[in-house]
């Protein structure tokens, strides 16, 4: 192997975790990223359904929360952008880094990198796929979910959405995370995501239904990382969160993404 190769850090987490604790854990590796020349590629999962809000949506116009409520579905709020998502049975990854040899300097650039790296590791698993083309002006404007349609630059097989992703960027330093559905489950993202007036419809897959097989979180997070690892060119070198640093993620838990205030706020 090049030893001029850059080393990206991998966590593949091994343990489905409570959404606000997994969006603790994406912003506390973006705090990681902007302080130095790290950069970390990460694999996780939910412990339970759960709903994440953009950070500028409107709760309860995105969201139906009575019917979350009811049904024990967990809300959280993201620090990026984009739509409603319905977390269930799939694998997120999240890439966080400063590297600005590796990835352009604006939001549209990098994301299109990025998204060329899942389509390698969809490729590895025997998938073709492409990026999407532009959305529909109603998608862009309304408040359908994430997965009713796929926005320009993600990720579709067949026309259909199998990748949906949102970034933050301060300066050159970002985070992009992105939700790879394992098995779909249209009928409960139709019951909790409010669906403008004309549109209901979900133009959706997952690896399951593309593959038609059933599909397991380690054999989809390892085809990903070898598809990262091949596109960028980089080492991936495993990484274990210390106790310092799970005592600083609780606390970032604690005051943001575990607040019922701040998940609701507008």
């Amino acid at each position: 192997m090049d030893s001029h190769m850059k080393t990206w850090l991998l966590i593949a987490d091994q343990v489905p975790r409570r959404g606000s604790l997994n969006m603790a854990v994406d912003e506390y590796l973006f705090a990681r990223a902007r302080k130095g020349d790290e950069t970390f590629l990460r694999f996780y999962r939910w412990e339970k359904p759960t709903v994440s809000l953009s950070y500028g949506q409107e709760a309860a116009r995105a969201a139906d929360l009575d019917f979350c409520r009811a049904n024990g579905i967990d809300i959280v709020r993201r620090m990026t952008g984009g739509k409603v998502v319905l977390h269930i049975r799939e694998l997120t990854y999240s890439l966080a880094s400063s590297d600005t040899e590796t990835f352009n300097p604006t939001l549209q650039d990098s994301y299109r990198l990025i998204s060329l790296a899942l389509i390698k590791g969809l490729a590895l698993m025997g998938l073709s796929a492409r990026l999407a083309p532009a959305s529909p002006p109603s998608y862009a404007r309304g408040t359908m979910p994430c997965f009713a349609f796929p926005a320009k630059g993600e990720v579709e097989i067949g026309g259909r959405k199998i990748i949906g992703s949102a970034q933050k960027r301060t300066g050159a330093s970002f985070i992009q995370h992105g939700s790879v559905p394992l098995d779909k489950n249209e009928t409960l993202l139709k019951a909790v995501a409010r669906f403008d007036a004309e549109d209901t419809g979900v133009n959706m897959t997952s690896l399951s239904e593309a593959l038609g097989r059933p599909v397991a979180f380690d054999w989809a997070a390892l085809r990903f990382s070898q598809g990262f690892s091949k596109f960028f060119g980089v080492k991936l070198e495993p990484l274990s969160l210390d106790e310092k640093a799970w005592q600083e993620i609780f606390g970032i838990e604690a005051e943001r993404y575990g607040n019922h205030a701040w998940t609701l706020k507008r």
